[in-house]
């Protein structure tokens, strides 16, 4: 009977062990930001795909669990206020909106300056992630500013323009006013039309008020934020595939994290970029079905015009490597190492941007 006992209670001690977790979990609070709604494209798939998707990976070890603090939409910050704010410490992993952001975040800009090479997402982001590794200032940049890069994400197949009145050619652009996100607006000159900066949350009201008569924009954003209701004519330009935002974190948090967190984080961001860029090239052509559905026009923009367009706008890449040189960020080199990527890649190219 003692013996039979004593199996009993050893059995007994011996699952107890085996059901205990081997140590205890540790739970980390991390506020994701970004100041555009979670409609957004971007911010619908970190929702969906990348918060699960680190959960998941953290639970296999169960080490550690995170507890996600969303603010989205202007919840703690605006769109044009996500690099300050992580900055800061207001939000430990966020998406920043590169192209409205100008001078601080023009180490950056290569796809911006290099318009009519590429419409293929995928190739963007990837080259971009690329030349992260190859040039040290742009992490340098983004240190500048208390932060760690984790990737890119191209979240466009490409910018064509969306406005109020019909435009089915260039010289249907002449005196109107268009938004756009900063950099694009460059692209404008050649046309006498005006551009006028403004974040994409921005662009329904301005074009229903007036201030501007259309904007730089490509279809699934056109469809999320129902622009056919005020800018039911789309010239479908094809501008090209650029590279809007970074996967970014607040650097005083990253230091604070065990190596396994910040794998995760960095893996599952590397896939986020990809998921976007899939998701942003198959959705284009979607998207402009649902405009046209939506009430909206789409005009091609002849061929010839498109050449016209990229050839008479002056070397904005050049400018935009002179710029970056001076600063001692190697920009002509940048330019060169995207232009060979595209070229290696066999795209489109209407301006050899580095040559000519």
């Amino acid at each position: 009977m003692f013996k039979v006992r004593s199996l009993f209670i050893a059995t007994g001690i011996a699952l107890i062990a085996a059901a205990a977790p081997i140590h205890a979990q540790t739970t980390i609070n991390l506020t994701a930001v970004d100041g555009y709604p979670p409609k957004s494209l971007w911010i619908k798939e970190f929702i969906e795909f990348y918060i699960p998707e680190v959960d998941k990976r953290l639970a296999k070890t169960n080490k550690y669990k995170i507890h996600w603090n969303q603010a989205w939409g202007g919840q703690i910050v605006k769109p044009n206020g996500v690099l300050e704010g992580i900055q800061k410490g207001l939000g430990d992993i966020g998406i920043v909106t590169t192209a409205i952001y100008g001078d601080k975040m023009n180490i950056l800009s290569v796809a911006y300056a290099t318009p009519f090479v590429s419409t293929d997402p995928k190739l963007v982001s990837h080259t971009i992630d690329a030349m992260v590794e190859k040039f040290p200032a742009i992490r340098k940049t983004f240190e500048s500013y208390n932060q760690v890069y984790l990737t890119n994400a191209v979240v466009l197949d490409s910018y064509q323009v969306f406005t109020k009145p019909t435009v089915k050619g260039l010289s249907d652009m002449k005196g109107l006013k268009i938004a756009g996100a900063g950099f694009n607006l460059r692209y404008l000159g050649p046309l006498g039309a005006v551009g006028v900066s403004a974040p994409l949350v921005n662009y329904y009201n301005q074009i229903q008020t007036g201030v501007v008569e259309g904007c730089l924009a490509w279809p699934e954003a056109a469809v999320t934020f129902k622009l056919a209701e005020v800018a039911p004519s789309m010239l479908k330009a094809d501008i090209g595939s650029v590279n809007t935002k970074v996967v970014t974190a607040n650097a005083d948090t990253w230091k604070r994290l065990p190596d396994e967190v910040k794998t995760v984080l960095k893996v599952v961001a590397i896939e986020y970029r990809d998921r976007l860029a899939k998701l942003a090239a198959e959705e284009g052509a979607d998207s402009i079905a649902a405009y046209k559905k939506a009430g909206g026009v789409v005009h091609d923009l002849p061929k010839v015009e498109r050449t016209k367009w990229a050839r008479e706008l002056p070397n904005i890449a050049q400018q935009w490597a002179t710029g970056l040189d001076k600063e001692g960020a190697q920009g002509t080199e940048m330019l060169k190492f995207y232009m060979d990527a595209m070229r290696a890649a066999k795209q489109p190219i209407e301006r050899h941007w580095d040559r000519e």
